[in-house]
């Protein structure tokens, strides 16, 4: 079974706030007063910089979109993460911003790499914008992060 997610995750507040910025940008809402806006191609090819480069530390972000996540971090903390599992085998990414500053990350793991004791890389952003995680779940299951597994499902919000 597989499972595909790249998306910004911050406050629904902040993300309507990019959605308005950004109109290609779809917010799906989340538990814990948190949303998420998928990262489709359309709004990778909205929000590339010409001539950008993807950034280091993962696998599909957008060339120059750290500086859009900066500023919109001025509103409270940003995060984007990436997770991609395919048969048991897959990668997450996470980094998050906070006040025009990156404050977590970019981290990164693969299949076979045990956890650090502070959790996945999700886990780790999803915390950093304000999740909790709830008896026995995890940040990524109390938000509701496991409700779809693949990216465009997450795009009708």
């Amino acid at each position: 079974m597989s499972y595909e997610l790249k998306a910004l995750i911050a406050s629904r507040e902040l993300l309507d706030v990019v959605a308005a910025e950004v109109p290609v940008a779809r917010v799906a809402g989340l538990e814990q007063k948190l949303a998420l806006i998928p990262m489709t191609d359309l709004l990778f090819d909205t929000v590339t910089e010409h001539g950008g480069a993807i950034q280091p530390g993962f696998a599909s972000f957008p060339g120059g979109f750290g500086r859009r996540m900066a500023a919109w971090s001025k509103a409270g903390p940003i995060g984007y993460v990436e997770a991609d599992f395919f048969g048991g085998e897959g990668t997450q990414h996470a980094a998050v911003w906070f006040d025009a500053q990156v404050v977590l990350g970019p981290l990164a793991s693969v299949t076979g790499q045990p956890f650090p004791a502070e959790g996945s890389p999700i886990s780790q952003a999803l915390r950093r914008v304000g999740a909790q995680h709830t008896h026995g779940q995890d940040e990524f299951e109390a938000v509701g992060l496991d409700r779809h597994r693949r990216l465009v499902d997450w795009c009708s919000g």
